[in-house]
């Protein structure tokens, strides 16, 4: 019920995204679905456009997974941004993107958060006692069944041979925006974001780095989609592209390809 719940709230944002009117006449900027952990450095990016002279992009960011369903269920938009292949391949198998236009554009990586009064700091290798740091409480993950931090955190700790041991004992989230909630708001004493996200918010602290050779490369693919019908989506596309758009991304933690 909780899961439907949330594909419905989800839809009616992304319908009043699409029916809010631009005022006193203005084109609306191409529509952009966004993986959440992208939140401040899109935004910034959407700035800097507007500053140039064009309508500023209408940003929407979610879980990947939910996005992806969204636009297979032909809701109407412009750009994907996700945090993985999978589920840019997900709407690529539907053929719902402009194959020419998908690129690999940023990269990740993934750490271990605790609240920032916190003084616990972890070596995170193959065994490391991440059960016992926990204390009784819980891990506050992404749903490591869909979401894409989620999904790289299990293989991480699986491949760690720590997943056994927290796997009943998980916060999972709707994404990885909510999983940092859950830590910020001390319903976990643990969780496992990107660093990004770590970085954006201060009231966190890393208490470990996940080794990036743990999981599979984080990548974050951008394509423009069949359905878009806004003529400045491919130039938006090309901005985040350019030098300049990759410096703007770096300026807030990501790599860039």
């Amino acid at each position: 019920m909780v899961i439907v719940f949330r594909r419905l709230w989800h839809g009616l944002a992304l319908c009043a995204l699409l029916l809010a009117a631009p005022a006193h006449g203005q084109p609306r900027g191409p529509l952009v679905l966004a993986a959440a952990s992208l939140q401040e450095a899109l935004t910034a990016a959407a700035d800097s456009w507007a500053r140039k002279g064009h309508a500023r992009p209408v940003l929407s960011f979610a879980a990947s997974s939910a996005l992806a369903r969204q636009i297979a269920a032909k809701a109407p938009a412009d750009l994907f941004f996700s945090a993985d292949e999978e589920w840019m391949d997900y709407i690529a198998a539907r053929n719902l993107i402009v194959s020419s236009t998908r690129a690999d554009l940023l990269t990740n990586r993934l750490v271990i958060v605790a609240p920032a009064a916190s003084k616990l700091s972890l070596v995170v290798r193959s065994g490391f006692p991440l059960a016992a740091a926990l204390g009784g409480g819980r891990l506050a993950l992404a749903d490591p069944d869909a979401v894409p931090a989620g999904r790289y955190a299990k293989e991480a700790l699986t491949g760690l041979k720590v997943w056994a041991s927290v796997e009943n004992n998980l916060a999972r989230a709707e994404n990885v925006r909510a999983a940092l909630a859950l830590v910020v708001r001390g319903a976990a004493p643990l969780g496992i974001v990107y660093a990004t996200d770590a970085r954006a918010e201060g009231a966190v602290r890393v208490a470990g780095w996940i080794p990036a050779t743990a999981h599979k490369p984080i990548t974050y693919p951008l394509a423009r989609l069949t359905a878009s019908t806004n003529p400045e989506a491919e130039g938006f596309r090309r901005f985040l592209l350019s030098a300049e758009g990759k410096g703007l991304f770096r300026r807030y933690g990501f790599g860039t390809r």
